[in-house]
Formats: structure tokens, sequence, C-alpha cells
């Protein structure tokens, strides 16, 4: 059937057409104390693996297959920190492809066994590395690449269909879900392909309809170098941190600043505080990036209140909470990496 038919809602062929479209929705106990602005959140948890990669693991499997460089049978090699994998993987099993992963040892168990599940191979590779490192996720990747027979490598962290996927799809929802209303867009920031298609996207819509773009906030981690290299053009010392899923020791070709107004760092305790209160006040389960995506448009939003502005601002929820189970959600585990979640409360 085509979803885009007069047939039943929420009906389709196969998984990978129920990727997108998710739902766009109000946060409000966490900004009660707001007059005139607003917070609202893409829930991207709604996509079939769990996370807003599924949007870019589609993408970039049309693309490569369109120009040959997957061919039926053929062996997907990616690296990735757990929900790039998961959509390659959804798309993989739809598909027929085999898939070999890479991820860093300080992705949670729960990532690395789901991948498994899904059917693919997955390599742990040591975190605490540069990049350049023969033994890290990066150049595992690459080898395993280049040594399989019919194996593609689609690198998220440099391939256009990564900021297309959301120039085509997340940033038009977001259009049209706000009616063009929206005044700030918030998101994390890793290979950067969220914020910049976004961005785009968002841009463009603004000018042929005549309004003013909605400014854009990128989020970055503690320990991270992008928010230094926007701000000073200069790559500073990277250094490990414990939230999954954004932030990097290195500038991915998938980024352009020239679209970014502003970044702004998250400490690891800030985006696990957050992310836990997203689920205890607002019923949304969600990831540790989540939380640091929050906590910057709750900033933004309180701003724009004191200004007497009454700002529109829409963050990025890119995955669920279900991965991390083990880790920010499990207080033991919070307690013996130095935070009390009482503290929190």
């Amino acid at each position: 059937m085509d979803p885009g038919s007069s047939g039943p809602p929420n009906v389709y062929d196969d998984v990978v057409s129920a990727i997108g479209n998710t739902p766009l929705i109000r946060l409000n106990r966490l900004t009660a104390e707001l007059q005139t602005s607003s917070v609202w959140v893409k829930l991207e948890r709604c996509n079939p693996g769990g996370s807003i990669k599924d949007r870019i693991g589609l993408q970039m499997v049309l693309d490569a297959e369109a120009k040959g460089l997957l061919k039926p049978g053929g062996v997907i090699v990616e690296a990735t920190s757990g929900n790039t994998g998961i959509g390659l993987a959804i798309v993989a099993a739809q598909r027929g492809y085999r898939c070999i992963f890479t991820i860093p040892d300080k992705m949670s168990d729960e990532k690395i066994s789901l991948l498994r599940a899904i059917g693919a191979e997955v390599h742990v590779c040591p975190t605490a590395v540069e990049k350049e490192n023969p033994l890290s996720y990066y150049e595992v990747a690459a080898r395993l690449a280049r040594e399989i027979p019919g194996a593609w490598y689609p690198d998220q962290y440099s391939h256009q269909a990564n900021p297309l996927a959301h120039l085509l799809s997340t940033g038009p929802e977001i259009w049209e879900q706000t009616e063009g209303r929206l005044t700030h867009f918030v998101a994390t920031m890793g290979t950067g392909g969220t914020i910049t298609g976004t961005a785009r996207a968002l841009r463009n819509l603004a000018e042929s309809n005549s309004r003013n773009p909605p400014m854009i906030v990128g989020v970055d981690a503690v320990g991270s170098i992008l928010k230094q290299w926007f701000e000073e053009g200069t790559v500073g010392v990277a250094h490990t941190y414990q939230v999954e899923g954004f932030g990097e020791d290195f500038i991915p070709t998938t980024t352009d600043f020239s679209l970014i107004d502003e970044i702004h760092q998250v400490d690891d305790g800030t985006c696990f505080r957050w992310a836990r209160a997203l689920a205890k006040r607002e019923g949304m389960f969600c990831g540790g990036s989540c939380g640091g995506a929050i906590k910057v448009a709750l900033d933004i939003a309180e701003r724009s209140d004191a200004a007497g502005e009454a700002a529109m601002i829409v963050a990025i929820l890119p995955d669920a909470g279900n991965p991390y189970l083990s880790k920010f959600y499990d207080d033991e585990w919070l307690l013996e990496n130095g935070w009390d979640p009482k503290d929190w409360e």
C-alpha cells in the first residue's frame, strides 16, 4: 500500500517506509513557569529503530544503491556509536544485506546487544585513542571495508546523504508541524548531519515563504572540540566524556558551521539530570543527548521570557532511553560515577 494514498493511516508495505514523520510534542510541566515562550520536541524515538539515525541509514543506503556501490548480497561496514548502526541494520535486514559495525567501548551493552539482535556483527574498539590510531573504531571500520569483498563503507561523518536526509525530511516536517512559526531550532551535534540538513531546509522554507528564519542552536558535549572550532577556528584537545551519541574529537565534513548561529556545551551530569527529568516529568523516556538539548532549549525559553519575547523553540530528541537503562537511568551506576540522583530531585 502507498502510505500517501487514501487508504488507512499508518499502514506501510515495509519497515523503512515508517521512518520519519515523528510527532512534535509540547513540553508542559518542565515549562510551567514560562509566560510567553514554549518548548516543543521532535520525538525521534518513534522511528522504527528508536532514533533519528534511521533517517540517514535509509538515505545513505538509497544513495549507495543508486550509485552501484551496494549490490545485492553486499556488506555494510560502518563506525557507529550505536544508533546509526541500528538504522543501517534495519534497512539491511529489510533489503538482505550483511552488516559489520565497529563501536567504541564506552557505549552501552544494550546498544551492542541490539545491534547483534538485528543480525549485525559488532567489533568493540577502545574509546580513548586518536581517530587515526589503527585501533580506533573509525580505522578498524575502514580497514574491514578494504579487506572484505563487496563491502561498502558509508562513513556517516563525510557522507552528504547524511544532511540530505534531514534536508528532505526532518526540516520540512518541522516547518509543516509548526506552520513555520518556530523561532529557534536546537539540536545536539555529532556528525552534524541533523543540524546542517534541518537548518538548510528551514532557511530555504523561510526564504520562500518570506519569513524570518529560526535561530539555529547547536549543542556540544563538554570534552568535544566542536564549539571551540565554531567560535575560534582552532581544534582543541578533546577528552573523554560519559554521555553518548554527540560531540566529536575531529571536525566532520558533514557539518556546515556557516548555518549555525550559536553552539552551547553541556556536561555529562547536565545531560543525565535533564534526561531523567524529561522521563519523570513529561513521560518522555529518552537518551542522554536529549537531556542536553532540553537544558539548552529551556535556557533559551527562559531568556526569551525574561525579555518579553514569545519564542517557539523546537528541540530534537534524538533517541530512546532503553539503551541506557544500565547507565544513567541506574542509580547505582550514577553513584559509582560520581553523581547522586537525590541531588537532582
